[in-house]
Formats: C-alpha cells, sequence, structure tokens
C-alpha cells in the first residue's frame, strides 16, 4: 500500500482516563491528522480506532478491557481494519494484554506516542515517515479550555498509587515547550489553561535541581490571548506564600486550587506514605482560608485505606465539617497489586468502603449546598463550554469552577451566547449539581 491509499483511511479514537492522558491522545490525533488521516467521531465511520486506556484502578482497567471487547466485535464483524490499544493499559500490563486480546493489532505504550504514525505504517506495510515529537494537538475539550500538561510520571511514591509504576519517574516538559504550547493552543482560540502533572507542585525539579512551577506561571500569564490559568494537582507540601500570593494577586490566575489531602489522620498519612501530616494540612487550609479567602480549594480524599480506623474516619469527617472546603472527590481504596498498600494488614471490606465512602459523600454535599448559597445573588464571569440540546441551556463554569469535575452554570439561551464566550451572569439558584445563570 502506498502512503496516498493509506491516508484515505479514517480513524476514530476512544478517550478514557484522566486529563494528562486525555493531553497525550490529543497529540496523537494531531499527528494523524497532520500525516493526512481524516479523524471522525464515530468508531463505527472509522477504519481504524484507537483505544486509549486507563490502569490507575480496578474501574478503570474494567472501563478500557469494555471498550477494547466492544471494538473487537466491530473488527469481526469487518466494521474496523484496525484496532490499537494505547494510554496506561498497555504500560502496566503489557505481556498479559497482548495474549489476551488477539484481535487488537497494535499495543503502544506512553513513551512510543510519538510513534502512532509510524505503528500504522507498518500495520499496512507502508514506508516509515520521519517521526515528529509535536506540541501541536487535536483539542478534544470545549474550544474555550485546555488542559496543559507540564510533567508526566511521579516520584512521590505514596503506598497505594501505581502511577510511578505506570507512568515512570518524574519528568518535566522543558519550559520554552510548554510556552510554546500554551502559545499554540492560544491561536486556537483556547481562553483558559488547566495546568496538570501528577505533581505540578514539583515541575522542574529533575531539570533545574529546584522546583520552577512559580517561574512558569509568571511565564504563561503574559501569553497572548489566554485570560485565566487554573492549577491542578498541587501538593500541600509544596505550596507556599509565595505560591498563594501570586494566585491573589495576577489577575489571570484563578481563585483556585486543586490540593490532593488524601486524609488527615496522621497513622493513615504515615501508612499512604504522604509527606504531609494533619497539623500542616490545617495550617495551610488556615492560611488561604484566613489570608486568602478568595482561593476556592478543591482536594480528594481516600476512604477505607488499609488501617483507617473508626476514629480516623471519623477525624477526616470532622475536618471536613470544620474547614468547609468548597469541592471535594472522594474514592473508596482499590487494593492494587504491586503497592505498598496492597500488602498491609488492616485491609477493610468492601462493604465498610462503600459506607464510608456514603457517609463521606453525605457530609460534603451538605457543605456543598451551604457554599453554594453564599454565592447566589453574586455576578459571576462563566467561560461558556456547551449547548445542553436536552433543556435548551448553554453549560459553563466559572474562575472558581473547574470544568468536568466542579459544578457547572446553565444559562437559558437568549441567541447571543456562542461556546468559546465569556458572559456575565447573576447567579440565581442551586440544584446540586449546576448553578442557574441568568444574563447581565
Amino acid at each position: 500500500m502506498t502512503k496516498d491509499e493509506l491516508i484515505k483511511k479514517k480513524v476514530s479514537a476512544i478517550s478514557l482516563g484522566c486529563d494528562k492522558n486525555r493531553v497525550d491522545l490529543e497529540k496523537m490525533l494531531f499527528s494523524l491528522a497532520d500525516y493526512g488521516f481524516k479523524l471522525v467521531g464515530d468508531v463505527e465511520e472509522a477504519d481504524i480506532v484507537l483505544v486509549n486506556t486507563c490502569a490507575f484502578i480496578l474501574p478503570a482497567r474494567e472501563e478500557a478491557i469494555e471498550n477494547i471487547l466492544e471494538m473487537e466485535q466491530l473488527k469481526k464483524q469487518a466494521k474496523i481494519e484496525k484496532l490499537i490499544v494505547t494510554g496506561c493499559l498497555p504500560n502496566k500490563h503489557f505481556n498479559e494484554i497482548k495474549e489476551s486480546f488477539s484481535n487488537v493489532d497494535a499495543f503502544v505504550q506512553t513513551k512510543d506516542n510519538d510513534k502512532i504514525v509510524n505503528i500504522i505504517e507498518d500495520l499496512y506495510n507502508v514506508k516509515k515517515s520521519k517521526c515528529s515529537d509535536s506540541y501541536e494537538r487535536i483539542l478534544t475539550t470545549s474550544c474555550g479550555y485546555a488542559y496543559l500538561k507540564i510533567a508526566d510520571g511521579c516520584n512521590n511514591v505514596c503506598a497505594y498509587c501505581t502511577i510511578p509504576r505506570i507512568r515512570g519517574p518524574y519528568k518535566s516538559e522543558k519550559m520554552d515547550k510548554i510556552i510554546d504550547e500554551a502559545k499554540f493552543l492560544a491561536k486556537q482560540g483556547v481562553k483558559e489553561l488547566i495546568i496538570v502533572a501528577q505533581d505540578t507542585t514539583r515541575y522542574g525539579i529533575d531539570l533545574y535541581g529546584e522546583p520552577k512551577l512559580l517561574e512558569l506561571l509568571k511565564k504563561l500569564v503574559k501569553v497572548k490571548g489566554i485570560e485565566w490559568i487554573r492549577l491542578h494537582y498541587a501538593y500541600p507540601e509544596m505550596i507556599d506564600s509565595e505560591l498563594l500570593n501570586f494566585i491573589e494577586l495576577e489577575p489571570k490566575m484563578c481563585k483556585y486550587l486543586d490540593i490532593p489531602m488524601q486524609h488527615i489522620d496522621d497513622d493513615v498519612l504515615a501508612k499512604m506514605r504522604r509527606k504531609h501530616n494533619e497539623l500542616s494540612t490545617r495550617a495551610l487550609v488556615n492560611e488561604i482560608k484566613s489570608l486568602h479567602p478568595d482561593i476556592k480549594i478543591r482536594s480528594t480524599f481516600i476512604v477505607g485505606h488499609p488501617g483507617e480506623t473508626r476514629k480516623a474516619f471519623g477525624k477526616l469527617l470532622k475536618f471536613l465539617k470544620q474547614t468547609k472546603l468548597d469541592f471535594v472527590g472522594f474514592f473508596p481504596y482499590w487494593k492494587e497489586e504491586g503497592t505498598v498498600s496492597y500488602y498491609m494488614k488492616g485491609q477493610k471490606s468492601a462493604l465498610t468502603k462503600k459506607l464510608r465512602l456514603k457517609k463521606a459523600l453525605k457530609v460534603q454535599m451538605k457543605i456543598a449546598f451551604e457554599n453554594a448559597k453564599k454565592q447566589l445573588g453574586q455576578e459571576a464571569t462563566v467561560l461558556i463550554d456547551e449547548f445542553d440540546e436536552s433543556d435548551g441551556t448553554f453549560v459553563g463554569h466559572t474562575n472558581f469552577l473547574s470544568p468536568s469535575v466542579d459544578f457547572g452554570v446553565k444559562i437559558v439561551d437568549n441567541n447571543s451566547i456562542e461556546i468559546g464566550q465569556f458572559v456575565k451572569v447573576c447567579l440565581v439558584d442551586f440544584d446540586g449539581n449546576f448553578y442557574k445563570g441568568e444574563l447581565k
């Protein structure tokens, strides 16, 4: 087959997993489009399908396997020609999945993402072209915002986490390349950058010998066209007053900080191999709330980790009630083979984890309603993400709401709104999932 014949093939992709994984897929999609392939949304219209997988915990692997099996069925029915599996699943279980999925044509580990065109050329016996390690992307998010991944891998080796085994050691992107990518995104109409990595606060430590996140942010805010910059996954022990002051005083920085705390009990945190403790965590929360009250705090917590006693879980609930964090996500502990936590005594039953998750969610939902009520009657700027055809509303997010993970804002259409546009609204109601915004 010739290249001219190959580029007549249509390519589709299924995106699973986290925002970091999404960025990887977007770069692969650009390489494919740049080569000449036509990208299509419906897998049944495609000749080649990529399943970009997550393997962080069991439910993610189950979702990945379910999607792979569905695509294998399409291939057996001759509805697609080639099936390629990318993302974290091939990184973690390469040999195992090669044996399990005989109808998959290629398993691509993340280190080979930039070779995706060559891999497809091999499948069709086409002469290899030159690979391109480009920062350019085909966006799969709303045209208004995009994730900007500044590092991959992790060195924190938390006891429950598989990421270092899947993604390898922490590896920062060079600062100049990140700035170039931000400029490219701005030219695509992106107005908000969401800074992501497994740990954003340790950015640059491997390249420059010390953390350089603040220096990077100071350069990013100068990129023309970017109006909002939001910081995710800032580890509590790495947040200092200088970073908080910058977020508060810099107009382009969203008054928002995602801080994965995971627990508050010192014994549980020690078993998790986290680097912070109750005293330092409370001090950080108090500093933000007292000195930087405009900064909203998002966090995540794991319930049911080995060694989490009823008393420790009760302390977590008390912490939530006392601090009234703005946005919180919870995960039940998953026993992942190969992690330190897997071998610990004091494993909790599935029922115990389920009940604790339910209690924690109930406590936080009450807090969320209380926090949301304080916003009602306030004016807010909303970045429009999508149009909901089911109820005829536009859906967006504010400076203090991160898209896809926090609550959204629904606005009744008056034929003047466009996706990717900023609009001024008054927040007039909250239903537990969405604010209702009335145009100013």
